[in-house]
């Protein structure tokens, strides 16, 4: 049974919003009673995510974005703060896969396009999410990282280094910002069932899944739960923090 949290009044944006933990994500805040702004480069499936949340009753919108692009962030940010009036949550989690190969065999091109979605796409959100923010004296962010932000497996270098970078990001934004009333934390999820999970290999996911102690891929509701977590009072003393969300796979 997960808490029940009270976010009415309060204004929430997700990038990679249209599904998987982004979508799930942008559900419970909505479940919550933010007002929500769904992100997303995919404007099919991006309506499609914001037309069913409409038709149960909540208050969304939607704006189609590449967020490796700085103007295109802060045009998002700038819209959902003229929208609903104000900005206190954001979870930043669009990302992809990149190239799965050994390191030798990357390309520049797939390198830096992981890079550039992954670690600026959460950068670029961020600082205009902090502007508005100081402006206000609150809120909090929850970057996305991952399992590979913790660790290293084979054949994803490009991967996790953009992975570890948000971590690094995370932190050091966060004791830029903790004196003006705002949190930043990560969170770091495993194997998720989501489309992006669904591109690994299913024989490299057999073995993944033996060395999790839980046995099974995680919930995209699951990771949200923790989203929704690091957002809300009770984790007012969490800053900093890049959280595992992936079944116990770093205790061993």
């Amino acid at each position: 049974m997960n808490p029940v949290y009270d976010f009415k009044g309060q204004v929430a944006l997700v990038t990679g919003a249209s599904s998987g933990m982004g979508l799930a994500s942008a559900k419970a805040f909505a479940q919550a009673g933010a007002a929500v702004a769904l992100v997303d480069l995919d404007a099919g499936k991006l309506g499609t995510a914001v037309e069913a949340l409409k038709a149960e009753g909540h208050k969304v919108i939607g704006i189609e974005c590449d967020v490796a692009d700085e103007a295109q962030a802060k045009a998002a940010v700038e819209r959902t703060v003229a929208e609903f009036g104000r900005l206190d949550m954001a979870y930043n989690n669009a990302g992809i896969l990149g190239p799965m190969c050994e390191m030798s065999q990357e390309t520049l091109e797939g390198y830096e396009q992981t890079q550039a979605v992954n670690l600026r796409g959460i950068w670029t959100f961020m600082k205009y999410e902090l502007r508005q923010m100081k402006q206000q004296g609150s809120g909090a962010i929850v970057n996305c990282s991952s399992l590979g932000g913790l660790v290293g497996l084979p054949g994803r270098a490009a991967y996790h280094a953009s992975k570890h970078g948000v971590i690094g990001l995370t932190k050091s934004a966060a004791l830029d910002v903790a004196a003006h009333g705002i949190r930043v934390n990560a969170v770091c999820p495993g194997c998720i069932d989501t489309p992006m999970g669904s591109e690994i290999n299913p024989e490299a996911m057999k073995v993944f899944l033996k060395e999790q102690p839980i046995g099974r891929m995680g919930r995209p509701e699951e990771v949200a739960a923790a989203v929704l977590w690091l957002c809300s009072p009770g984790a007012s003393l969490i800053v900093g923090v890049a959280l595992p969300a992936e079944g116990g796979f770093v205790a061993h």
